[in-house]
């Protein structure tokens, strides 16, 4: 196997540059949730170009490409990239900068599906050193509820063939460029979305007596509805409950007639998270009743909690400290974030890993969903490298 490596890091030196140009043109020209048209003309023009068989206008964007070695029915491992982007203005001054105003790649998915697409190249060119087939994800809407994954999952990407595992990707910006890390287990929440309108009666502020105060009713509910997280939560299951957007439209003078806000709720566990969801409702309703108000309360449900299987992710961890070393694999941190990837573990043996992209000296450290984010690109290379090694790898462990 070492012979194996070998060629791959030679390979993965060679079409770095190759693979740059495609993550610049990718970060050029980004697309919103499910809205990836001609990002999914370019996956396949790739493809096209590689001499990969594919199937694209899954879920209208997506696609899937097949890549067969010796025995393809044999055994079938899954690499899964999404394509979409942000609304968000791209403040970099760079000349692959966003040329979609007010659109940006700034939660790394132009790395995930060029680095996809470098690793497919590889791992096509030496498909007759081993045995199955690798099929080839890139998926709509991540950013986006109900997620591409859960979409595309309910048009068949999982059939014919049928994948024994899948491994995914994403961007690491606390890690620096060349290193990668794993965790086996839970790894990621599921998360809620939070929608909630408090009604009262608005009027001057100077006559309380005569309103309903609903911005006084809003603040005894966020107070009240911590308790979900502080009192109510079981210490082993984490949760996290969020509201980062409040419109009380009145003025110094005036109490308004309503306020409306946003909000998310993390868990990693489904039953507390359905408990949650009940307890949450009812205390906001009830509190805003016993003032006199009204609460209409709405729970938009988002992603499953993300788990890596212990195997599989324990073998892909194996296989990146035989490319990389040991120096350069970590293990992760549990993280209250959440990713659509979680479908794909809920369905099947998975492993979704972190590939590091900072550089300190080259003052790249912006962080995820921010106006300023970029990578370190020689973390092109570790990608698209590290990713086929996994693969042929878990083809070789599949029993």
């Amino acid at each position: 196997m070492e012979e194996i490596i070998q060629l791959i890091k030679e390979k993965a030196s060679s079409y770095k540059q190759e693979v740059i140009e495609i993550r610049r043109y990718l970060h050029q020209n980004p697309e919103l949730s499910f809205k990836e048209y001609n990002t999914s003309k370019y996956v396949c023009s790739k493809l096209e170009e590689f001499g990969i068989e594919y199937e694209s206008g899954i879920v209208e964007t997506g696609v899937i490409g097949l890549i067969k070695g010796i025995n393809p029915d044999s055994r079938v491992v899954a690499l899964r990239a999404d394509l979409d982007a942000l609304p968000i203005v791209e403040e970099n001054e760079v000349p692959y900068k966003s040329i979609n105003e007010g659109v940006m790649h700034a939660c790394g998915h132009d790395v995930h599906t060029s680095s996809l697409l470098g690793a497919a190249k590889i791992l096509n060119e030496i498909k007759n050193q081993f045995e199955g087939t690798i099929k080839l994800i890139f998926q709509p809407g991540e950013e986006r509820l109900p997620g591409g994954a859960s979409l595309m999952i309910k048009e068949g990407v999982l059939e014919n063939p049928v994948p024994n595992s899948i491994v995914g990707q994403h961007v690491y910006p606390q890690l620096e460029s060349g290193k990668v890390g794993f965790k086996s287990g839970m790894y990621m929440a599921s998360t809620d979305e939070l929608f909630m309108t408090v009604n009262g009666k608005g009027g001057h502020a100077a006559l309380p007596h005569l309103n309903i105060d609903p911005v006084l009713i809003t603040a005894h509910i966020l107070t009240a509805l911590q308790q979900v997280v502080s009192r109510m939560s079981h210490p082993t299951s984490p949760t996290v409950l969020s509201f980062g957007k409040m419109i009380a439209n009145g003025a110094t003078n005036i109490i308004p007639d309503k306020v409306e806000l946003e909000g998310t709720f993390r868990a990693m566990n489904e039953e507390w998270r359905a408990e949650a969801h009940i307890k949450m409702k009812k205390m906001a309703e009830s509190i805003a009743e016993s003032m006199g108000g009204q609460c209409v309360f709405r729970i938009d449900k988002g992603y499953p909690f993300l788990i890596n299987d212990e195997v599989v992710t324990g073998n892909a961890k194996q296989s990146a400290i035989e490319f990389l070393g040991e120096k350069n694999v970590i293990d992760l941190d549990l993280r209250m974030t959440a990713e659509d990837f979680a479908y794909f573990s809920q369905e099947k043996p998975s492993c979704f890993y972190r590939l590091g992209i900072k550089n300190e000296a080259k003052n790249i450290t912006s962080g995820l969903h921010t106006s300023q984010f970029n990578i370190d690109e020689d973390a092109i290379e570790t990608s698209i490298g590290l990713m086929a090694w996994i693969a042929v790898k878990e083809l070789k462990n599949i029993e």
